[in-house]
């Protein structure tokens, strides 16, 4: 048989070039592959994973898919909540037309009841009402909990199941209120997670004026996927691993007024948590140390799909500017820019697209082997590599048994997220006011590294005095 060569040409930019490009590379499997008995899939099966919404605990099973296991959800009469596989060990009925008992869940089939841990409890019609069976049969299960109108669960090895995480994020401020959603996505998880390390995104498509200028797109409002003013100015970009590569965070600073500058950093933590800074921050008062405003799993329902889980947060101490509408925070709901779901029709989602769009065209598993990479993609790369000695086992401090130890202990699980308005004058030529901005960037991440020898309030207390020290140190 005679071979087929590839089309593909040399790297180089060649004009009507698509012959020589139709070519597509297969996907990168160790990071985007997350099913049972695959390195990311064993990996992220070591951390408790979000699987649904509590309010879809209703008086029926619900049939969740995560990490390509089909499973069902439910709570039970006696307020207990069970994952379980989906076909019952009987017959391989499913579960999601079980009907839920007082203890555990009946199968409509034949009856065989199970508890939220898989424990066969009755088979009618046998003499001994299953007691032979209840030997050898069992039902698969996974434990779980809710916590803030979120189910959890934890699909690892049962002996090696760690306490969840409490991350020093969660209800900082006593008027903080933790508000489930979730955003479900038609691709892989990890391109996903990419947006947010990809924060040079920001600029463009989140900048009506850039991508606009003085063409009003027909019946669309485009102001509508568009950040305020000051969040699209061009920042000056940071990216730092820090906790010994289990975690890397990006730092933007930018000037937003003669006299003030903002600097915001996100964590991107192994294997699939994101914690963020307040979105709506305009940088019009001074601010030190404002904390978590949303943190967000994304969980892979198969290797094509995958869901965003989350919280968001509200209150008059995270959400200075009352800017946040939690009647449009739920299922696949988000309040703070249009085009973060895909809820919107075609015509209007192509005149102004959003993060959801942009996200989910980029196939159903992106091909990083088609990328060419610019400066502004560090955070991207950088992430990947942190998951990739992470599931390969070549970073001894992402084990999950050494990310879990500060959990297991009781302790809060530490992130660095905030946003810090401080008083810097500018500077008088643009290079040195941007040599500025990179420099004081990287000061407050170093204060709040700092802040890791602290607990609690005493950590807040010292992070805003040394921020402080650092406003007076630049005047």
């Amino acid at each position: 048989m005679t071979s087929v060569r590839s089309t593909r040409a040399p790297r180089r930019a060649v004009p009507y070039s698509g012959y020589h490009q139709r070519d597509v590379p297969s996907e990168d499997r160790e990071l985007t592959h997350s099913g049972p008995g695959t390195p990311l899939g064993e990996y992220m099966r070591r951390f408790w994973q979000p699987v649904c919404l509590s309010e879809q605990l209703t008086d029926v099973p619900h049939a969740v898919r995560i990490m390509g296991e089909n499973l069902v959800a439910f709570r039970d009469g006696s307020d207990r909540v069970g994952v379980l596989a989906r076909h019952c060990a009987h017959r391989g009925a499913s579960l999601e037309f079980g009907v839920i008992q007082q203890r555990g869940i009946r199968c409509c089939y034949h009856g065989f009841q199970y508890d939220v841990d898989g424990t066969l409890l009755d088979v009618p019609g046998e003499p001994d009402g299953g007691a032979r069976l209840k030997e050898t049969v069992c039902q698969g299960a996974y434990p779980a909990f809710e916590r803030d109108g979120l189910v959890f669960a934890y699909m690892g090895p049962p002996d090696t199941k760690p306490r969840f995480p409490e991350y020093d994020a969660f209800e900082k401020y006593d008027d903080t209120r933790l508000v489930p959603f979730s955003n479900v996505f038609p691709c892989n998880y990890l391109q996903v997670m990419d947006n947010i390390a990809d924060q040079m995104h920001t600029y463009a498509l989140h900048n009506t004026a850039f991508l606009y200028g003085d063409r009003p797109r027909a019946g669309v409002d485009t102001g509508s996927t568009t950040l305020s003013r000051a969040f699209v100015t061009l920042p000056v970009m940071e990216y730092v691993e820090v906790r010994d590569g289990t975690a890397m965070v990006f730092i933007a600073s930018r000037r937003v007024s003669e006299q003030r500058v903002w600097v915001r950093i996100n964590d991107l933590i192994v294997p699939n948590v994101t914690q963020h800074a307040y979105l709506y921050e305009d940088g019009s008062e001074r601010r030190l140390w404002h904390r978590v405003h949303m943190s967000r799993w994304y969980v892979p329902v198969d290797d094509t799909n995958s869901i965003i889980y989350g919280w968001r947060m509200f209150g008059d101490t995270v959400d200075p500017l009352g800017a946040g509408d939690e009647s449009r925070v739920g299922w696949d709901d988000m309040d703070f820019l249009e085009g973060q779901v895909g809820n919107r029709p075609y015509e209007v989602a192509q005149r102004a697209p959003g993060d959801w769009e942009a996200i989910k065209s980029q196939r159903p598993i992106a091909v990083h082997a088609l990328e060419n990479p610019v400066a502004g993609d560090v955070g991207v790369y950088m992430n990947r590599k942190n998951l990739r000695n992470a599931v390969r086992g070549t970073n001894p401090s992402a084990a999950p048994e050494k990310m879990h130890e500060r959990a297991n202990a009781g302790l809060p699980t530490r992130c660095y997220t905030n946003n810090s308005v401080l008083d810097i004058a500018q500077r008088s030529s643009e290079r040195e006011d941007r040599q500025v901005l990179g420099s004081v960037g990287r000061r407050v991440l170093a204060i709040v590294e700092e802040g890791d020898d602290h607990e609690g309030t005493e950590r807040d207390a010292f992070i805003r005095g040394r921020l402080e020290d650092l406003e007076r140190s630049l005047q």
